[in-house]
């Protein structure tokens, strides 16, 4: 279905992206003494030299005036058994409440990250550019960790899944 007025062109763009499977992230900050952390689909690598990543985040989030600030954040690859975690940053929970589930821990900037996540990329805040009701910030990789087996949290369709591998 090709639609030609913006309404339409939204709603099918809705659905068309509910077709797009994605690793589950959690971007995770800290700011003037507050944690924020938002799960998000909306993220790539952006180059490896230098490695870097970029986020997709909607302005009217709270973690928007932190990345604004140029404050450095974790992107937290979420691990198939961390859909609670998704769900609390998606919007279940809000604010410190969010850090309630999962096994956080900061770095050595205070920046608050996922222990056990599938990998987790710390990002040096380079900026970014606005489009629409989001903004593309691009971190910089200072440092990155993961897990030895590969069993990403995936979100399809409106739902968390498993990453099925086949051996």
């Amino acid at each position: 279905m090709l639609s030609d007025t913006s309404e339409p062109l939204k709603s099918d763009m809705i659905l068309a992206l509910r077709r797009f499977a994605r690793t589950v992230m959690v971007i995770s900050c800290a700011h003037q003494g507050e944690r924020f952390a938002m799960s998000a689909t909306a993220v790539s690598e952006v180059s490896v030299e230098p490695p870097s990543m970029l986020i997709c985040v909607n302005r009217e989030t709270k973690i928007f005036p932190a990345l604004s600030a140029g404050s450095k954040f974790c992107i937290n690859m979420l691990h198939s058994s961390q859909a609670d975690i998704a769900r609390n940053c998606g919007g279940l929970l809000r604010g410190e409440d969010r850090f309630s589930v999962g096994n956080w821990d900061v770095d050595a900037h205070q920046t608050p990250y996922l222990r056990d996540a599938q990998a987790n990329f710390f990002c040096e805040n380079k900026g970014g550019n606005s489009i629409g009701t989001h903004d593309i910030f691009i971190g910089e990789i200072d440092a990155i960790t993961m897990m030895d087996s590969v069993d990403p949290l995936i979100y399809v369709d409106g739902l968390y899944q498993p990453l099925a591998l086949s051996s």
